[in-house]
């Protein structure tokens, strides 16, 4: 991990991907660093999160944010500590979470902020993963979408993943009948033993659909879907009436594939069940609240977590090789420069 102090790389957006995303459509570049402007701070980013939710971004249609212009910095969400500050409300050595983009230094007014007070026991890591934004889409979409009901099933999709596995802890803490869908024997003999959810199936060695009618004996009253394509269409084809899917994510389509059986779909009309999607920027009201409540959790040794770290900016293209092949474990984070000390 190498990190200068006066030089500032960034990764480009240069090529729009039509499938998945390789040297030809991202390139590294490096400028000086910024200078904040009166009102401004200086922030060094340490963690770069990288969310599948990145490949969506690059589109030339909009997502939930305006797609990614070509030629210019690749947006990111950052935390880092602010290095100077023309503000008093960040003074210098204050952690931040904020869309500091794919690169090692930003300028951004302290409004654009969340300042961070991390608590010791806590990895400073958590702050930009369990106990942000994944943490409130897990809490917000069970909760909010679900209405989870004690002794009903919930089964999620991409259980051992940054959103799911909290999904699953939280559906457990709820009495639910938790099955969890993931990619490999470890991965789900961590969901089972660590996360303490009733039963999982790996989707790269068993039968999908003949594990979920043995595991699912009264049908499935809640999804939390992170995946789409055929993997939904299984889940569709076995819910019970007024069954709750929350639409977290399609990951399956974020590379061009991933279509839907109509006739799956169809049984969200003959159950009156109900999909919906939602947004966690829809939730942030909610959000002190809710890291508050996790972070105890944490501090209890009540909520499982696994952060994947990479070193080094360069490694942004093997972060998103590894999420759409699910060799991450949890959160997919890039160390960008030291927790302390620039």
């Amino acid at each position: 991990m190498t990190h200068s102090t006066t030089q500032n790389r960034q990764w480009i957006l240069r090529e729009r991907p039509q499938g998945a995303v390789d040297e030809r459509h991202l390139q590294m570049g490096s400028v000086e660093r910024p200078v904040p402007a009166a009102g401004e701070v200086l922030v060094r980013n340490i963690y770069l999160l990288v969310p599948p939710a990145m490949r969506l971004w690059m589109n030339e249609e909009d997502s939930y944010v305006p797609a990614q212009p070509l030629g210019e910095p690749m947006m990111g969400i950052t935390l880092g500590i602010v290095e100077a500050s023309h503000d008093p409300a960040l003074p210098v050595g204050t952690y931040v979470n904020g869309m500091g983009g794919c690169q090692d230094w930003f300028t951004a007014p302290a409004a654009q902020l969340m300042p961070l007070a991390p608590h010791p026991g806590v990895p400073l890591a958590a702050y930009r993963s369990v106990l942000d934004v994944q943490g409130l889409t897990a809490w917000a979409g069970l909760h909010e979408v679900c209405q989870p009901q004690a002794g009903q099933t919930l089964v999620v999709t991409a259980a051992a993943g940054s959103v799911g596995s909290l999904v699953c802890q939280l559906g457990a803490q709820l009495d639910l009948h938790v099955v969890g869908i993931a990619g490999g024997a470890d991965k789900c003999r961590w969901l089972r033993e660590d996360c303490g959810i009733a039963a999982t199936i790996d989707y790269k060695a068993e039968d999908v659909g003949a594990r979920l009618a043995a595991l699912c004996p009264r049908g499935i009253d809640m999804v939390f879907e992170n995946v789409g394509g055929p993997m939904l269409d299984r889940l569709l084809e076995r819910i019970n009436d007024r069954a709750r899917i929350a639409l977290c994510g399609m990951v399956a389509s974020y590379n061009g594939g991933g279509t839907q059986s109509a006739h799956a779909l169809m049984r969200l009309v003959t159950k009156a069940a109900r999909m919906e999607g939602f947004l966690v920027r829809d939730h942030f009201h909610r959000y002190a609240e809710v890291a508050a409540k996790l972070q105890a959790l944490v501090l209890e040794g009540r909520l499982e977590y696994r952060i994947d770290i990479l070193d080094g900016l360069d490694q942004l293209p093997v972060a998103l090789e590894n999420l759409f092949h699910g060799r991450n474990l949890g959160v997919q984070l890039l160390r960008l420069s030291p927790e302390r000390g620039a």
